[in-house]
């Protein structure tokens, strides 16, 4: 998407058809995994080569839910402590363990659209039931989903709803429902935002659950976005996503997080993702599949433009190595890292993009990639780092072992003096464990291992 060479919109969101100019292969298969979902095994990638990017875009978009009585399980444990700051070491061993990596990701993609931070709730229930709501609809309506976040307890607390009254209308919500969830700035007037409020009045909690409190709703008409009248129950939320600027603002975001940071793509490139969600009557999922199953999505205007998040990072070479380890741990670096599951810094969640970078994470990143890989309690398919390397990998020597893991982990190849870097350290004297993590570790130093 750059400004000097304009895209055409039928050839971005036409289907992806490999061909010996465009072959599939495992380079582009490591893409469409990093993209949606925290990146792939070896063997996963082998496995996708094998069955083409259409097939494996569509399984991606079917949730399974093979390890929920687990995850279940664990989240309960978890609650039975009241501390949300757990939370996110439960939202850790999901992300690794998850057999549905694109329903994960784009749940994480909802709580930072949705952003509702811990820090104020402090309700480890509440937080925890707004990410089920997140992840139920995370491939499905975006419609229901705006319904239920509008009466989700944790987002009543955390933007003050919950004493929305009408003698003295709260206008937070009815702001960010607009500006951050809906419609984007400049789409509404500081009226709207008045009369929207009025529209939540009576809102509120009884017994930590939802509540409608008839008596103190305003009845009255308002006008809102141009219609006027008492707009009763959740009727304005479907008044506010009818503006046309709706579903062009969702469409937007879904490119970005998918795509590529940078540029912000014109109107025309937006158009077509913005009418699918409006004749689907906002099924998400649709919308999702044309991204991930698209010409643009499998180009160089979205290879290597995005830069990966403290998730990415580290769950994604996790998963990429077959990896499990201390969750709570790597949940305590992601806060370090400024991604902290469940305290999204503001209402308007993670900026992401450059923001992620600079002097000091960038050090911090390093260092979280050399200490997950030797931490005793990370397992590789659960061996040590030699024994899968070998058996599971078949990688030997020194350049099998660089080959194996930039093909895994790196959007762009590395130059070749920096490669043969690389094949130095594996082949360094010493214990074959600390030579392969010294290689993962420098991989981590990159500038090419920031980008995705």
């Amino acid at each position: 998407m750059t400004e000097s060479r304009p895209i055409d919109p039928q050839w971005a969101w036409a289907e992806y058809q490999p061909s010996d100019e465009r072959p599939w292969n495992r380079r582009l298969a490591a893409h469409l995994f990093r993209r949606a979902g925290f990146g792939a095994s070896w063997e996963m990638l082998a496995e996708a080569v094998a069955r083409g990017p259409a097939e494996v875009v569509t399984d991606l978009l079917e949730p399974v839910d093979a390890q929920q009585a687990a995850q279940d399980a664990f989240a309960e444990a978890i609650l039975a402590g009241g501390d949300p700051r757990q939370l996110a070491a439960w939202w850790v061993y999901v992300m690794l363990q998850t057999p549905t990596p694109l329903l994960e990701n784009m749940t994480l993609f909802w709580h930072g659209h949705f952003a509702t931070s811990a820090e104020k709730v402090t309700d480890a229930r509440a937080m925890y039931a707004q990410n089920a709501l997140l992840r139920e609809h995370a491939l499905g309506s975006f419609r229901l989903l705006v319904h239920g976040i509008s009466r989700d307890p944790a987002m009543l607390i955390y933007l003050d709803s919950a004493t929305n009254r009408k003698a003295h209308p709260n206008e937070n919500f009815a702001r960010e429902l607009m500006e951050l969830f809906c419609l984007g700035e400049g789409n509404y007037s500081e009226r709207d935002v008045k009369e929207l409020a009025r529209c939540f009045t009576g809102w509120e909690l009884r017994r930590d659950r939802f509540r409608f409190n008839r008596y103190q709703h305003d009845n009255g008409d308002k006008t809102v976005l141009g219609k006027t009248g008492p707009f009763p129950e959740s009727d304005v939320i479907d008044h506010v996503l009818a503006q046309p600027a709706a579903p062009e603002f969702i469409a937007r975001k879904l490119i970005r997080f998918l795509v590529a940071d940078e540029p912000v793509p014109p109107d025309e490139l937006v158009a077509p993702i913005a009418g699918q969600l409006r004749a689907s009557n906002w099924d998400v999922g649709q919308a999702i599949g044309t991204i991930l199953r698209s010409n643009l999505f499998f180009s160089p205007y979205a290879i290597a433009r995005k830069v990966r998040s403290p998730v990415d990072v580290t769950v994604g070479l996790l998963r990429s190595l077959e990896a499990t380890t201390d969750a709570a741990r790597l949940a305590s670096e992601l806060g370090d890292l400024g991604q902290g599951l469940f305290y999204p810094p503001n209402v308007k969640g993670w900026d992401g993009g450059r923001t992620w970078i600079n002097s000091s994470t960038l050090l911090g990143r390093a260092n979280a990639v050399g200490r997950l890989i030797r931490d005793p309690k990370t397992r590789f398919r659960g061996g040590d780092l030699a024994t899968y390397f070998t058996e599971h990998l078949g990688a030997e020597t020194g350049e099998q072992v660089v080959d194996v893991l930039t093909q895994l982990t790196l959007a762009v190849p590395v130059s070749e003096p920096l490669r043969d870097q690389l094949i130095e350290v594996a082949e360094r004297p010493g214990p074959r464990n600390e030579r392969l993590a010294a290689v993962v570790h420098a991989l981590g130093t990159l500038p090419e291992f920031q980008i995705g």
